[in-house]
């Protein structure tokens, strides 16, 4: 007997060694979406599919580390609900340090009071520096200028840090408080991604051309007439980019260059990417308006496009058509030649989506997460 108990006590300790850590979450917000645990064990990435959370209860989550988890020392978290935008925050909706436990295996409990929404408080001394630089800039390719902004990190002043840029169109509506229909409020989401020590990035906003929006925006013949997209991504290549690159602290390769826009907007930022994969590594399409070029061909002039990144986006409210010209756009980069094993496309959809400023605010940090911070695909 004595024997047969040595035994079952040496099984019992063997498989308590072999248990791994759980961690154990109660929260009093809940509203349908999954809870990830994002830390220094997946460098921070919040989109992580390998690490959510199994509901088990009404309140109440658990995630359970893999037995061959190699663990930091101290373990450090967050809880998010897909993003920063969507990150815990305490009581009275302050940014809470980072969790940390030096447990490998048990249970640790956990409590969130509170989710941030819509990226929302942001704190003022982390808004990035707005820089116009200048009332008129020189288009030579259209002869004619623009507005342009530069907008950079916070401290930027107080580092010698070189940063990836991205080139948005349209800039009336990215962070002007009286735009006429809204704007995407990108110096307060870049706000709280400094807090949150990511997304560290020099945006260009560049004015769109008011009356000559269309014809700037589209390239070759659409159903709209002919475009003179070809000499405005003349102009952001071969004078706008050199200029910021001369100025500015950037990193001028193309996996830290990217563009984008909404609509048409977008769509030039489609043209951009695949007339010049060399410049452009990293597209952020919103909402593009693909029905102007119907037959828009899936083809670039160089094939130096490795890891490039295509974040795309669209409303179920925007259009009849938008979300299945999205999704075909996406099946027609993947299957073209040009693409194969190439291009990594993150599709989102927001089935409540419409045509707005307000949705495309939402979805800008997670497009420059994903594009420019996350190491995950």
């Amino acid at each position: 007997m004595e024997s047969d108990n040595t035994t079952i006590d040496y099984k019992a300790q063997d498989k308590t060694h072999k248990k791994s850590l759980s961690i154990l979450l109660t929260t009093d917000e809940i509203d349908g979406r999954p809870i990830y645990i994002a830390g220094n064990f997946n460098n921070w990435n919040t989109q992580d599919s390998n690490y959510i959370l199994k509901q088990i209860g009404e309140n109440t989550y658990c995630y359970e580390f893999n037995l061959d988890f190699t663990y930091p020392e101290p373990l450090l978290y967050k809880f998010t609900k897909g993003d920063w935008s969507a990150v815990e925050i305490g009581e009275h909706e302050e940014i809470t340090p980072n969790r940390s436990t030096y447990l490998k295996s048990g249970v640790q409990r956990e409590y969130v009071p509170k989710w941030r929404r819509n990226w929302l408080p942001f704190k003022p001394n982390f808004l990035p520096q707005v820089v116009l630089l200048s009332d008129e800039f020189e288009i030579p390719q259209l002869k004619t200028t623009r507005k342009v902004w530069a907008l950079l990190p916070h401290d930027y002043d107080d580092s010698e840090e070189r940063y990836p840029v991205m080139y948005l169109q349209d800039a009336q509506n990215l962070f002007n408080e009286n735009a006429l229909y809204g704007n995407w409020e990108i110096d307060k989401k870049l706000a709280v991604m400094a807090e949150y020590q990511i997304g560290k990035i020099i945006i260009i906003a560049i004015e769109h051309a008011d009356d000559d929006r269309i014809k700037e925006y589209s390239v070759g013949k659409t159903v709209l007439g002919k475009g003179q997209g070809k000499k405005y991504i003349k102009f952001l290549t071969e004078t706008l980019k050199p200029y910021v690159d001369e100025n500015f602290r950037t990193k001028p390769d193309r996996k830290n260059t990217g563009i984008g826009g909404s609509s048409m907007g977008g769509l030039i930022s489609i043209f951009s990417g695949l007339k010049r994969p060399e410049i452009f590594g990293k597209l952020m399409i919103f909402s593009p308006s693909l029905w102007v070029v119907p037959k828009l061909k899936i083809d670039v002039e160089v094939e130096n496009a490795e890891d490039t990144k295509i974040y795309l986006y669209a409303g179920g409210e925007e259009s009849e058509q938008m979300v299945e010209q999205v999704q075909k756009f996406r099946e027609r980069v993947i299957n073209s030649q040009f693409v194969k094993d190439k291009m990594k496309i993150n599709l989102s959809i927001n089935k409540l989506g419409t045509h707005n400023e307000t949705y495309w605010s939402d979805e800008f940090p997670k497009a420059i997460e994903w594009l420019f911070f996350s190491t995950k695909d």
